[in-house]
Protein backbone atom coordinates (compact mmCIF):
# COMPACT_ATOMS: atom_id res chain seq x y z
CA UNK A 1 0.00 0.00 0.00
CA UNK A 2 1.95 2.91 -1.43
CA UNK A 3 -0.40 6.32 -0.95
CA UNK A 4 -1.35 9.03 1.50
CA UNK A 5 1.25 12.05 1.68
CA UNK A 6 3.25 11.78 5.31
CA UNK A 7 1.68 14.95 6.71
CA UNK A 8 3.52 14.99 9.49
CA UNK A 9 6.93 15.09 7.48
CA UNK A 10 6.32 18.31 5.67
CA UNK A 11 7.40 20.03 3.38
CA UNK A 12 9.64 17.41 2.40
CA UNK A 13 6.73 14.93 2.07
CA UNK A 14 3.79 16.15 0.12
CA UNK A 15 0.95 14.62 -2.53
CA UNK A 16 3.08 14.54 -5.28
CA UNK A 17 6.15 13.42 -3.43
CA UNK A 18 5.12 11.50 0.13
CA UNK A 19 7.11 9.73 2.21
CA UNK A 20 7.49 6.34 0.91
CA UNK A 21 8.98 7.64 -2.18
CA UNK A 22 11.46 9.88 0.01
CA UNK A 23 15.29 8.38 0.89
CA UNK A 24 14.43 8.93 4.75
CA UNK A 25 17.04 6.40 6.11
CA UNK A 26 18.84 4.89 3.09
CA UNK A 27 19.53 6.30 -0.19
CA UNK A 28 16.85 5.14 -1.85
CA UNK A 29 12.90 5.68 -1.53
CA UNK A 30 11.59 3.52 1.33
CA UNK A 31 9.45 2.00 -1.15
CA UNK A 32 12.08 0.69 -3.09
CA UNK A 33 13.73 -0.77 0.53
CA UNK A 34 10.58 -2.44 1.27
CA UNK A 35 10.35 -4.24 -1.93
CA UNK A 36 14.27 -5.24 -1.31
CA UNK A 37 13.13 -6.47 1.54
CA UNK A 38 10.83 -9.00 0.38
CA UNK A 39 13.46 -10.34 -1.83
CA UNK A 40 13.84 -14.48 -1.25
CA UNK A 41 10.49 -14.43 0.41
CA UNK A 42 8.36 -13.55 -2.98
CA UNK A 43 9.27 -13.21 -6.56
CA UNK A 44 8.93 -9.83 -8.34
CA UNK A 45 6.18 -11.34 -10.38
CA UNK A 46 3.71 -11.68 -7.35
CA UNK A 47 4.36 -8.16 -5.23
CA UNK A 48 1.70 -5.16 -6.47
CA UNK A 49 2.07 -1.68 -5.47
CA UNK A 50 -1.04 0.20 -5.18
CA UNK A 51 -0.59 3.99 -5.67
CA UNK A 52 -2.93 6.77 -6.68
CA UNK A 53 -2.66 8.72 -9.69
CA UNK A 54 -0.71 11.74 -8.44
CA UNK A 55 2.22 9.04 -7.41
CA UNK A 56 1.97 6.78 -10.33
CA UNK A 57 4.88 7.82 -12.47
CA UNK A 58 6.99 8.55 -8.87
CA UNK A 59 6.37 4.89 -7.70
CA UNK A 60 6.77 3.04 -11.06
CA UNK A 61 10.47 4.67 -10.73
CA UNK A 62 10.59 3.72 -7.86
CA UNK A 63 9.81 -0.30 -8.35
CA UNK A 64 11.96 -0.96 -11.37
CA UNK A 65 12.50 -4.89 -10.05
CA UNK A 66 8.49 -5.28 -10.57
CA UNK A 67 6.78 -5.70 -13.54
CA UNK A 68 4.68 -2.28 -14.87
CA UNK A 69 1.48 -3.89 -14.59
CA UNK A 70 1.84 -5.02 -11.00
CA UNK A 71 1.74 -0.77 -10.32
CA UNK A 72 -1.73 0.04 -9.74
CA UNK A 73 -2.95 3.47 -9.34
CA UNK A 74 -6.52 4.17 -7.52
CA UNK A 75 -8.59 7.11 -9.34
CA UNK A 76 -9.92 7.89 -6.34
CA UNK A 77 -8.33 7.49 -2.40
CA UNK A 78 -10.78 4.84 -0.28
CA UNK A 79 -8.43 4.15 2.53
CA UNK A 80 -7.61 1.09 3.63
CA UNK A 81 -9.97 -1.83 2.89
CA UNK A 82 -10.52 -0.70 -0.77
CA UNK A 83 -7.19 -0.82 -1.71
CA UNK A 84 -6.97 -4.27 0.52
CA UNK A 85 -10.37 -5.50 -1.48
CA UNK A 86 -8.56 -4.54 -5.22
CA UNK A 87 -5.59 -6.15 -3.75
CA UNK A 88 -7.63 -9.88 -3.29
CA UNK A 89 -8.84 -9.27 -6.70
CA UNK A 90 -5.47 -9.01 -8.05
CA UNK A 91 -4.33 -12.16 -6.27
CA UNK A 92 -7.01 -14.14 -7.03
CA UNK A 93 -6.66 -13.47 -10.68
CA UNK A 94 -3.44 -15.20 -10.65
CA UNK A 95 -4.14 -17.79 -7.51
CA UNK A 96 -8.48 -18.49 -6.23
CA UNK A 97 -6.72 -20.31 -3.57
CA UNK A 98 -4.25 -17.99 -3.23
CA UNK A 99 -2.43 -16.10 0.34
CA UNK A 100 -1.17 -12.88 0.31
CA UNK A 101 0.41 -10.64 2.66
CA UNK A 102 -0.35 -6.56 2.73
CA UNK A 103 2.29 -4.46 3.69
CA UNK A 104 2.49 -0.67 4.08
CA UNK A 105 5.29 1.07 1.92
CA UNK A 106 6.89 3.41 4.58
CA UNK A 107 8.26 0.86 7.04
CA UNK A 108 11.73 1.17 8.54
CA UNK A 109 12.73 -2.54 9.46
CA UNK A 110 16.70 -3.31 9.59
CA UNK A 111 16.58 -6.88 10.38
CA UNK A 112 14.89 -8.27 7.32
CA UNK A 113 15.99 -12.17 8.30
CA UNK A 114 13.41 -12.00 11.28
CA UNK A 115 11.01 -9.68 9.68
CA UNK A 116 11.15 -12.52 6.88
CA UNK A 117 10.59 -15.42 9.45
CA UNK A 118 7.72 -14.03 10.88
CA UNK A 119 6.18 -13.25 7.50
CA UNK A 120 6.57 -16.65 6.84
CA UNK A 121 5.40 -18.16 9.75
CA UNK A 122 2.34 -15.77 9.58
CA UNK A 123 1.75 -17.45 5.73
CA UNK A 124 1.30 -21.01 7.67
CA UNK A 125 -0.78 -19.60 9.44
CA UNK A 126 -3.32 -18.32 7.44
CA UNK A 127 -3.98 -21.59 6.25
CA UNK A 128 -6.70 -21.88 8.15
CA UNK A 129 -8.06 -18.94 6.90
CA UNK A 130 -7.45 -16.95 9.82
CA UNK A 131 -6.88 -13.43 9.69
CA UNK A 132 -3.26 -13.08 10.47
CA UNK A 133 -2.01 -9.72 11.79
CA UNK A 134 1.79 -8.86 12.90
CA UNK A 135 2.33 -7.62 16.87
CA UNK A 136 5.13 -5.41 16.84
CA UNK A 137 6.68 -6.08 21.00
CA UNK A 138 6.28 -2.69 22.19
CA UNK A 139 9.72 -0.89 23.17
CA UNK A 140 8.27 1.83 24.85
CA UNK A 141 4.90 3.35 25.69
CA UNK A 142 3.97 5.11 22.70
CA UNK A 143 1.26 6.92 22.54
CA UNK A 144 1.02 6.88 18.26
CA UNK A 145 -0.07 3.94 17.71
CA UNK A 146 -2.84 1.61 18.05
CA UNK A 147 -2.25 -1.60 20.13
CA UNK A 148 -3.57 -5.25 19.93
CA UNK A 149 -4.68 -6.93 23.01
CA UNK A 150 -3.42 -10.82 22.57
CA UNK A 151 -5.23 -13.78 24.36
CA UNK A 152 -4.67 -17.31 24.13
CA UNK A 153 -2.14 -19.47 23.13
CA UNK A 154 -3.61 -21.12 19.96
CA UNK A 155 -0.95 -23.18 18.12
CA UNK A 156 2.73 -22.73 16.82
CA UNK A 157 3.95 -21.93 13.73
CA UNK A 158 7.25 -21.85 12.31
CA UNK A 159 8.25 -21.94 16.42
CA UNK A 160 6.32 -18.52 16.86
CA UNK A 161 3.34 -18.42 18.79
CA UNK A 162 -0.23 -17.71 17.75
CA UNK A 163 -2.35 -15.64 19.78
CA UNK A 164 -5.96 -15.13 19.32
CA UNK A 165 -6.68 -11.44 19.44
CA UNK A 166 -9.28 -10.22 21.82
CA UNK A 167 -9.45 -7.05 20.78
CA UNK A 168 -7.92 -3.70 18.65
CA UNK A 169 -7.55 -0.37 21.17
CA UNK A 170 -6.90 2.83 19.46
CA UNK A 171 -3.98 5.28 20.24
CA UNK A 172 -3.98 5.42 23.92
CA UNK A 173 -3.08 8.41 26.55
CA UNK A 174 0.36 8.08 27.86
CA UNK A 175 -1.10 6.57 31.47
CA UNK A 176 -2.86 3.92 29.64
CA UNK A 177 0.06 2.79 27.18
CA UNK A 178 2.27 2.43 30.23
CA UNK A 179 -0.17 -0.25 31.62
CA UNK A 180 -0.42 -1.71 28.05
CA UNK A 181 3.51 -1.84 27.70
CA UNK A 182 3.48 -3.02 31.64
CA UNK A 183 0.83 -5.87 31.13
CA UNK A 184 3.02 -7.97 28.43
CA UNK A 185 -0.45 -8.47 26.80
CA UNK A 186 -0.81 -5.73 24.19
CA UNK A 187 1.58 -5.18 20.61
CA UNK A 188 1.81 -2.21 18.06
CA UNK A 189 -0.28 -2.67 14.99
CA UNK A 190 1.97 -1.95 12.19
CA UNK A 191 -1.06 -2.59 10.15
CA UNK A 192 0.73 -5.79 7.97
CA UNK A 193 -2.13 -8.57 7.47
CA UNK A 194 -1.67 -12.09 6.27
CA UNK A 195 -4.28 -13.94 4.79
CA UNK A 196 -6.12 -15.89 1.94
CA UNK A 197 -8.13 -14.95 -0.78
CA UNK A 198 -11.24 -16.53 0.97
CA UNK A 199 -10.80 -15.79 4.30
CA UNK A 200 -10.62 -12.22 2.88
CA UNK A 201 -13.40 -12.44 0.67
CA UNK A 202 -15.64 -13.81 3.17
CA UNK A 203 -14.87 -10.80 6.11
CA UNK A 204 -15.91 -8.35 3.25
CA UNK A 205 -19.14 -10.27 2.47
CA UNK A 206 -19.83 -10.58 6.61
CA UNK A 207 -18.86 -7.30 7.72
CA UNK A 208 -18.78 -5.01 5.12
CA UNK A 209 -21.37 -6.09 2.51
CA UNK A 210 -21.03 -2.47 0.97
CA UNK A 211 -17.99 -2.73 0.06
CA UNK A 212 -17.88 -6.63 -0.91
CA UNK A 213 -21.07 -5.53 -3.64
CA UNK A 214 -18.78 -3.13 -5.16
CA UNK A 215 -15.45 -5.44 -5.26
CA UNK A 216 -18.14 -8.22 -7.23
CA UNK A 217 -18.44 -5.32 -9.70
CA UNK A 218 -15.13 -4.84 -10.30
CA UNK A 219 -14.45 -8.55 -10.58
CA UNK A 220 -17.10 -9.13 -12.74
CA UNK A 221 -16.04 -6.43 -15.55
CA UNK A 222 -12.45 -7.74 -15.19
CA UNK A 223 -13.69 -10.94 -16.15
CA UNK A 224 -15.90 -9.92 -19.01
CA UNK A 225 -12.64 -8.32 -20.25
CA UNK A 226 -13.49 -4.59 -19.39
CA UNK A 227 -9.48 -2.99 -19.22
CA UNK A 228 -8.30 -2.60 -14.84
CA UNK A 229 -8.37 0.98 -15.84
CA UNK A 230 -11.32 1.87 -17.32
CA UNK A 231 -12.85 -0.33 -14.57
CA UNK A 232 -11.43 1.34 -11.25
CA UNK A 233 -12.35 4.95 -12.97
CA UNK A 234 -16.22 3.60 -13.15
CA UNK A 235 -16.71 1.60 -10.04
CA UNK A 236 -13.64 2.83 -7.50
CA UNK A 237 -15.34 6.20 -6.35
CA UNK A 238 -18.19 4.02 -5.55
CA UNK A 239 -16.69 2.26 -2.85
CA UNK A 240 -17.13 3.23 0.87
CA UNK A 241 -14.51 4.88 2.19
CA UNK A 242 -13.47 3.26 5.47
CA UNK A 243 -10.45 1.74 6.77
CA UNK A 244 -9.64 -2.13 6.92
CA UNK A 245 -9.44 -2.46 10.50
CA UNK A 246 -12.93 -0.07 11.47
CA UNK A 247 -14.44 -2.53 8.21
CA UNK A 248 -13.19 -5.64 9.05
CA UNK A 249 -10.52 -6.56 11.96
CA UNK A 250 -12.27 -4.79 14.60
CA UNK A 251 -15.24 -7.37 14.04
CA UNK A 252 -13.91 -10.37 12.76
CA UNK A 253 -13.84 -13.36 15.14
CA UNK A 254 -10.85 -16.05 13.61
CA UNK A 255 -7.95 -12.95 14.11
CA UNK A 256 -4.61 -14.18 15.02
CA UNK A 257 -1.64 -12.40 15.77
CA UNK A 258 2.00 -13.78 15.47
CA UNK A 259 4.90 -11.52 17.71
CA UNK A 260 7.35 -9.42 15.81
CA UNK A 261 10.41 -8.94 17.38
CA UNK A 262 12.70 -7.28 14.91
CA UNK A 263 12.71 -3.47 14.86
CA UNK A 264 10.17 -1.72 13.24
CA UNK A 265 9.10 2.33 12.93
CA UNK A 266 6.96 3.47 10.83
CA UNK A 267 8.70 7.17 10.48
CA UNK A 268 5.75 9.11 11.47
CA UNK A 269 7.26 12.48 13.27
CA UNK A 270 10.21 14.23 12.22
CA UNK A 271 12.05 13.07 15.58
CA UNK A 272 11.82 9.80 14.00
CA UNK A 273 13.99 10.61 11.10
CA UNK A 274 16.80 11.06 14.01
CA UNK A 275 16.67 7.61 15.16
CA UNK A 276 18.12 6.37 11.99
CA UNK A 277 20.78 8.81 10.83
CA UNK A 278 24.03 9.24 12.44
CA UNK A 279 24.45 12.12 14.85
CA UNK A 280 27.19 14.32 16.12
CA UNK A 281 28.86 14.49 19.17
CA UNK A 282 26.40 17.25 20.21
CA UNK A 283 23.45 15.11 19.32
CA UNK A 284 22.70 16.54 15.75
CA UNK A 285 21.75 15.04 12.44
CA UNK A 286 22.52 17.24 9.63
CA UNK A 287 21.60 17.07 5.68
CA UNK A 288 22.99 19.13 2.69
CA UNK A 289 24.45 22.51 3.21
CA UNK A 290 23.70 23.01 7.13
CA UNK A 291 26.33 24.27 9.51
CA UNK A 292 25.72 24.08 13.07
CA UNK A 293 27.11 26.08 16.20
CA UNK A 294 26.91 25.21 19.95
CA UNK A 295 23.56 23.36 18.76
CA UNK A 296 22.29 20.40 20.21
CA UNK A 297 19.57 17.91 20.01
CA UNK A 298 18.33 19.03 16.52
CA UNK A 299 17.50 18.02 12.76
CA UNK A 300 18.52 19.85 10.04
CA UNK A 301 17.73 18.94 6.96
CA UNK A 302 18.60 21.13 3.50
CA UNK A 303 17.48 20.58 -0.25
CA UNK A 304 18.38 23.54 -1.51
CA UNK A 305 21.57 25.12 -2.54
CA UNK A 306 21.97 28.17 -0.11
CA UNK A 307 23.33 27.50 3.21
CA UNK A 308 21.29 27.00 6.21
CA UNK A 309 23.50 27.69 9.72
CA UNK A 310 22.23 27.12 13.01
CA UNK A 311 24.05 29.09 16.29
CA UNK A 312 22.68 28.44 20.03
CA UNK A 313 19.80 26.10 20.00
CA UNK A 314 18.46 23.29 20.84
CA UNK A 315 15.86 20.16 20.21
CA UNK A 316 14.62 22.18 16.99
CA UNK A 317 13.58 20.46 13.62
CA UNK A 318 14.45 22.91 10.60
CA UNK A 319 13.58 21.36 6.94
CA UNK A 320 14.31 23.40 4.00
CA UNK A 321 13.03 22.30 0.53
CA UNK A 322 12.93 24.81 -2.34
CA UNK A 323 9.58 25.40 -1.97
CA UNK A 324 8.89 25.73 1.70
CA UNK A 325 11.20 26.10 5.11
CA UNK A 326 9.68 24.52 8.40
CA UNK A 327 11.00 25.27 11.61
CA UNK A 328 9.52 23.96 15.13
CA UNK A 329 10.48 22.44 18.60
CA UNK A 330 10.85 19.00 18.03
CA UNK A 331 8.45 18.33 21.14
CA UNK A 332 5.56 19.92 18.55
CA UNK A 333 6.60 17.65 15.44
CA UNK A 334 3.27 15.51 15.75
CA UNK A 335 1.30 18.79 15.47
CA UNK A 336 2.89 19.19 12.24
CA UNK A 337 -0.53 17.85 10.36
CA UNK A 338 -2.23 20.51 12.26
CA UNK A 339 -0.17 23.18 10.56
CA UNK A 340 -0.73 21.37 7.16
CA UNK A 341 -4.54 22.06 7.43
CA UNK A 342 -3.95 25.85 7.97
CA UNK A 343 -1.60 25.89 5.30
CA UNK A 344 -4.40 24.27 3.29
CA UNK A 345 -6.95 26.48 4.05
CA UNK A 346 -5.56 29.21 2.15
CA UNK A 347 -5.40 28.41 -2.21
CA UNK A 348 -1.82 30.63 -2.39
CA UNK A 349 -0.14 27.61 -0.88
CA UNK A 350 -2.20 24.23 -2.41
CA UNK A 351 0.60 23.38 -4.46
CA UNK A 352 2.76 22.97 -1.45
CA UNK A 353 1.13 20.01 -0.45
Amino acid sequence: MAGGRGERLWPQSCLQRPKHLLPIVEDKPLLTETIKRLGGLIGPDNIFVITNQQQYTATLAACTELPTENVIAEPIGRDTAAAVGLATILVKQKDPDGIFTVLPADHVIHDVDHFKAVINAAFEAAQDESLVTIGIKPTAPATGYGYIHKGEVLNTCERLSVYKVERFVEKPDLATAQKYLDSGEYYWNAGMFVWGVKAIEAAFSSYTPEVYGSLQTIEKSLQEGISLETVLKEEYPKIKKISIDYAIMEHAQNVVTLEASFDWDDIGEWPAVMRHNKKDNSGNVTRGEVVVESCKDSLVINEDDHLIALLGVEDLVVVKTPDATLICPKDRAQDIKTLVKTISDNPKYTNLL
